[in-house]
């Protein structure tokens, strides 16, 4: 497969924010000193009135929008993935997703693809703790295409949504006519042997990882699960049945994440043989972002590793 690489998930986000600030005048964003990195900045070069830099209180400015949802706005939040999701998850259960307000939290440098920031920089564990919150939409876009569009479906729900955005050129897999639905995954590749299911930068590496298991004989279809919460449990079982193996891959710890969330339904409705792909319990390090993807165990020989061992 050629690797045509397009805009970051998080340009893509800006970019697509000040739009929507255009059509909807509830829109605020608010951010956390990040604006540039986070490319709410966009934003704010519209729409300076309806942009509010808390400074690095990445708690109260969940406490902020709070306010502002329980006031009619509809605010979007950011900062780094590790700092809103982890200094921020007291107020997010408490302000946001106990009352079910109309708050999107839209995280940036999601995972450990963010290369050389070194682990205190890198998310492991964001998808365990969004997916955790009661009431809350999770998303993970795989590309520019997906990101602007579930963005304006974000802006559309009516309650919480979290997303996370990568740093790196993301590789194009959608166009711009590509058509997406929140809770419904996307069948990428038909395949009649093992299931990939993946999120994110993932979802790449799943294509490539099925490019290469076709080489050696074995048929393997790719989802492309772009909401983890809720789950397109139907898209999965259906999977499940047809391939009797499956295999998640995710740039996140292999505890609380889509895995352990694709597990759970596959055991109650369509037991298979199943493998992961993901972060082993581990903190990353700094490194190029493929370096790390190829250590860590994401990239795509290990996802062909993790479904030939489903053979044997």
């Amino acid at each position: 497969m050629e690797k045509k690489l397009g805009k970051a998930t998080r340009d893509a986000y800006g970019l697509a924010l000040a739009e929507l600030g255009r059509e909807n005048s509830e829109i605020v964003v608010l951010d956390a000193d990040l604006s540039k990195s986070t490319k709410t900045v966009e934003f704010a070069k519209v729409f300076p009135e309806r942009f509010f830099n808390v400074g690095i209180m990445e708690a109260h400015m969940v406490g902020v929008a709070a306010g502002l949802a329980s006031a009619g706005k509809i605010p979007f939040i950011s900062s780094f993935s590790c700092f809103l999701m982890c200094k921020g998850f007291e107020q997010m259960r408490m302000s946001v997703a106990f009352p079910e307000l109309n708050v999107k939290i839209v995280v940036s440098h999601g995972g450990i693809s963010i290369g050389e920031d070194g682990a205190s920089q890198m998310s492991i564990e964001d998808f365990a703790l969004a997916l955790a919150l009661p009431n809350f939409v999770s998303m993970v876009p795989a590309d520019e295409y997906a990101t602007r569009e579930l963005i304006r479906q974000a802006a559309a729900h009516k309650g919480p949504v979290f997303m996370r955005t990568c740093r790196p050129k993301a590789p194009l897999i959608y166009g711009p006519d590509s058509k997406f639905q929140m809770g419904k995954g996307v069948r990428l590749r038909e395949g009649r042997d093992v299931t990939l299911v993946a999120t994110g930068l993932l979802v790449w590496e799943a294509l490539e990882a099925s490019e290469t298991l076709k080489k050696e004989g074995i048929d393997a279809g790719v989802i492309d699960i772009h909401t983890l919460k809720p789950l397109d449990e139907d898209l999965l079982v259906e999977a499940a049945r047809k391939t009797g193996r499956v295999v998640v891959a995710e740039e996140h710890q292999i505890w609380g994440g889509l895995g352990s969330a694709v597990a759970r339904v596959l055991s109650q409705k369509a037991p298979c043989k199943m493998g992961f792909a993901a972060i082993q319990d581990v903190y990353g390090e700094s490194g190029p972002a493929e370096t790390l993807f190829d250590k860590y165990g994401l990239s795509s020989p290990h996802i062909v590793k993790a479904a030939k061992a489903l053979f044997n």
